[in-house]
């Protein structure tokens, strides 16, 4: 589904919808997310991270099949609700899942699994962006999830079944510190600038190069391959820094980069400053709900919960938000707010730092 957020354009002129009705689609995977946050631990507690994840990975599947097979607006909005209901289900139980897992090496193996992510959202990127240079519908570029769920159901879904045993005492529930809250915030506006680029980089590319909208869409995967090497390799750069110190680096380095393409107009530039771009978004999901989870006092399933929480607040708001703001003024100057969610989650970073023995 990675090609889905640069397609917002392309759905957008099918559906012949303004930017915020073209929004409401990142709104519906936004409140997804929320909704899968309240519903994430009770599935944990009842069927485990590993059945709770391929759970996701159902519904993912059910509301993908049927954005393909539905034209309408409300259609189409209501099945993505579904595919992130699914999405983030599967997600939050991945990274808790691996966390316990590999322990210590925790953030290499997080980082790393996200790098696949990206590297997917990368074919699904150009999938979708070739197709719709082509007769054939840039929706039926999405079915490709199901044969690559399908693998991996027969090589590993069937015979991995790790035992679960309720814990006797419910679901994990109650408080968590102030230093969650206050970088949980962070974590809000650190994925409001990713979503916000994944949605309407293209739209903004081609304001900017006057490239046509197939042609941009394609070239938006500059973002995910900037992506799946940040996360796939970052972690073997300088492994000595805490995640604070990768974190503010990562951050900097999105912030110059993200200028860069917004004031662009060659698009081999633009290509590369979104590139940038990319490897400077590429670990912070992994660093900032590695430094949620080390403040939340050994609660890792109800953290992971706000965790979704958090991105469905991000991912309802900012797409929208920048849509309906580039209705009124622009996508050019819309995309101002990108850098103010990069400066807000960096003063966050500073003002609350985790132990640098952390790695």
């Amino acid at each position: 589904m990675g090609g889905f957020g640069p397609a917002i354009p392309l759905l957008q002129a099918d559906q012949g919808t303004s930017g915020a009705i073209a929004g409401l689609h990142g709104t519906a995977l936004g409140l997804a997310s929320i909704f899968a946050g309240f519903l994430n631990a009770r599935l944990v507690h009842r069927y485990g991270r590993y059945q709770s994840a391929w759970i996701g990975i159902a519904l993912f599947l059910f509301g993908a099949f049927f954005f393909v097979s539905m034209p309408l607006p409300y259609q189409t909005i209501t099945a993505i609700f579904v595919v992130g209901v699914g999405v983030t289900i599967a997600i939050a139980n991945t990274v808790t899942y691996l966390t316990g897992h590999y322990e210590e090496h925790a953030p290499r193996a997080v980082s790393q699994n996200n790098g696949v992510t990206s590297f997917f959202s990368l074919i699904g990127t150009v999938t979708i962006g070739l197709l719709a240079s082509t007769a054939v519908s840039w929706r039926l570029g999405l079915l490709a999830c199901f044969p690559f769920a399908a693998l991996i159901y027969l090589t590993m879904g069937r015979a991995h079944s790790p035992e679960h045993i309720p814990d006797s005492n419910g679901r994990q529930r109650g408080r968590l510190p102030k230093k969650f809250w206050i970088s949980w915030v962070g974590l809000i506006f650190t994925i409001s600038s990713e979503f916000a680029i994944i949605f309407w980089a293209a739209a903004l590319l081609r304001e900017r190069t006057f490239t046509s909208p197939s042609l941009s869409t394609t070239l938006v995967l500059a973002f995910p391959l900037g992506m799946f090497l940040g996360r796939w390799f970052g972690t073997y750069i300088k492994p000595s820094l805490g995640i604070d110190a990768r974190l503010k680096t990562i951050l900097a380095l999105q912030l110059s980069a993200f200028l860069i393409f917004w004031v662009s107009e060659i698009l081999l530039t633009s290509f590369i400053a979104l590139f940038l771009v990319g490897l400077g978004t590429s670990m912070q999901f992994t660093l900032t709900t590695l430094r949620l989870l080390s403040f939340g006092d050994g609660k890792t399933d109800l953290a992971m919960g706000y965790v979704a929480l958090a991105s469905g607040i991000a991912i309802a708001g900012s797409p929208f938000v920048l849509g309906a703001l580039a209705d009124g003024v622009g996508i050019t100057a819309a995309f101002l707010l990108v850098p103010a969610f990069m400066v807000i989650a960096f003063a966050i970073v500073l003002t609350v730092p985790i132990k640098e023995a952390l790695r």
